[in-house]
């Protein structure tokens, strides 16, 4: 294995089987890990049979100067595996400043994939998974939660927050009277462990809901985005008379007009027969 690379090493979110083959080697032949804590990185390797490595916390309150410690060692040519707890380093974790200074200090970065407890709960959600963003944990500080979920108000993608039981409640308050109660959300919560379970519903059933059972577990919540706005009539005359414009520019280029209608209807999303009514009524 080269030396002077740091690699991010995803770590099992509660089943040890999932942590890979490849990330047994890794965790296995680097000079050194640097992990969330060492408590529970020590625990892993034990119960995966995996041989002692020298551990250096790397956590959110100490991680300027032990970025600076790692770094060095990195540039003295040795290798280091970052781990977290639980999922992958470096995504809504303080692993990102260090990878930040590797990258400043050219030093290779190689990510080793495996658990993440967003994608993991986004494909099992039932809503729409092409286009997503992640937002992590909201803040407890009610005018940063506030502008965050502002913020998000037209967000049109998938969202997907991360949280802890004791706050659950309040968030599902906060994301209802955000975005409303009739929007869809999936809750995953032990996600790979003994009592995995995800529940799909509305905001408002979920406030509910948990207001009856008090919540147990660390959950990843996947909100559906904004709905698209209806199309009102003069809007679609409005696109009618785009698309018969780019048809008629078309035609004079030399396409026939059947041509045109059908590519520009297929470009512009307006309806072919629609259209080729439009066309036909601005030359008569």
């Amino acid at each position: 294995m080269s030396n002077a690379i740091l690699y991010l090493v995803a770590t099992p979110i509660g089943n040890l089987g999932d942590l890979s083959p490849r990330a047994r080697e890794i965790l296995s032949t680097v000079d050194f890990i640097a992990a969330e804590d060492t408590r529970v990185t020590q625990k892993l390797l034990n119960a995966c049979a995996l041989p002692k490595k020298p551990l250096v916390s790397y956590y959110e309150h100490n991680r300027r100067a032990r970025g600076e410690v790692v770094l060095a060692r990195l540039l003295e040519g040795e290798s280091c595996a970052l781990v977290t707890d639980a999922g992958t380093p470096a995504v809504s974790d303080p692993g990102e400043d260090l990878v930040a200074l590797c990258a400043a200090h050219d030093i290779p970065v190689i990510p080793v994939p495996g658990c993440c407890a967003a994608v993991c709960a986004l494909a099992a959600s039932g809503l729409p998974t092409g286009r997503w963003c992640f937002e992590g944990f909201l803040s407890v500080n009610k005018k940063a939660r506030r502008e965050h979920l502002d913020a998000l108000r037209e967000e049109k993608r998938t969202m997907i927050f991360y949280e802890a039981p004791h706050k659950l409640c309040a968030t599902l308050r906060d994301l209802q009277e955000t975005f409303g109660g009739d929007r869809r959300l999936s809750l995953s919560r032990e996600l790979t462990k003994l009592h995995e379970e995800t529940l799909r519903m509305t905001l408002a059933e979920a406030a509910a809901y948990f207001d009856a059972h008090p919540p147990r577990g660390e959950f990843v919540l996947i909100v559906e985005g904004a709905p698209d706005a209806p199309v009102t009539e003069q809007d679609e005359a409005v696109r009618l008379a785009a698309a018969a414009e780019e048809v008629r520019r078309r035609m004079e280029g030399g396409q026939t007009r059947k041509d045109a209608v059908k590519a520009v209807s297929a470009a512009c999303g307006v309806k072919r027969n629609a259209l080729y009514r439009y066309v036909l009524e601005q030359e008569a």
